[in-house]
């Protein structure tokens, strides 16, 4: 099912989005980024009360933090992503831990398993930036198990992150008629993607606080690392790179809360855990 567009609108292409988000998401090294979030992994292998022995597919993965998280929970994992790069990061990250974690390239909005594969589905700021909103969630719900779990991570759009993408959007608006990744951390969203499928939807608000040596480390890294802001940062001139460094210097400015020259900064994100009918 497309984004939702009038009827004079020209169709989206998902497919084009989909590309150039591949892209992005491969541009940096989102590695770099992406460990430093290992927690969230970790507390929602732990909402999803995860047994020995189950079945996990983690869906875009990137390098592999909550597909680790189930593993170290003597789970067998399937670890997946469209961007190789990323599930090669996580396949060293298991090596050196000694997990034997599955990992295979995969589209988020057609995953290449049989309906009902899986005991608990799960997916980390992942799933949430698919272009197909519908579909992807239709793809969550298919391959997992009748009375099986479905675990997920979102920003939500008050977020700090989900400020970010806001202003990148000021910069390098996103296309036309496809819908905010953010809208994965609101209930209502979740509730008209999930309510035909599940027995359950339950969220809980939760915070990831972005630690670094300052605002303008911050952006250092996510400038060099975090593709989505590689790509917006090269797609500008010098005088508007100069005021997008600047929007985003105020906004971690407004909720640094370390109260010295170092970043302390929550972000909000939707704990979900949704029990399949």
């Amino acid at each position: 099912m497309s984004a939702v567009i009038s009827p004079s609108s020209p169709a989206v292409d998902l497919a084009a989005v989909k590309a150039r988000q591949q892209v992005a998401w491969s541009t940096g090294d989102y590695a770099v980024v992406g460990t430093t979030l290992q927690i969230v992994g970790e507390n929602l292998c732990e909402a999803l009360d995860l047994r020995s022995g189950a079945s996990v597919l983690d869906v875009a993965a990137g390098n592999g933090n909550a597909s680790l998280a189930a593993a170290r929970r003597w789970c067998a994992v399937t670890s997946t992503d469209y961007v190789a790069s990323l599930l090669e990061s996580g396949r060293e990250r298991a090596k050196a831990e000694g997990h034997a974690i599955q990992f295979q390239e995969a589209d988020a909005e057609k995953l290449p398993f049989p309906d009902t594969s899986f005991d608990v589905v799960m997916s980390t700021f992942g799933v949430m930036f698919t272009p197909n909103q519908e579909k992807a969630a239709s793809e969550l719900v298919r391959v997992c198990k009748p009375g099986g779990r479905i675990g997920l991570a979102n920003w939500t759009p008050e977020s700090f992150i989900g400020q970010v993408f806001k202003t990148i959007g000021k910069y390098v608006p996103p296309a036309p008629g496809v819908k905010s990744p953010a809208l994965w951390g609101t209930e209502a969203r979740l509730e008209e993607l999930f309510r035909n499928s599940a027995k359950a939807i339950r969220t809980s608000g939760r915070h990831f606080t972005f630690r670094y040596r300052s605002p303008a480390h911050w952006i250092e890294v996510f400038r060099t690392y975090y593709g989505p802001m590689n790509k917006t940062f090269g797609a500008l001139d010098a005088e508007k790179q100069a005021a997008f460094t600047r929007d985003l210097l105020a906004l971690l400015e407004s909720r640094n809360r370390s109260g010295d020259r170092s970043l302390v900064l929550p972000s909000e994100y939707l704990e979900v855990v949704i029990e399949r009918k």
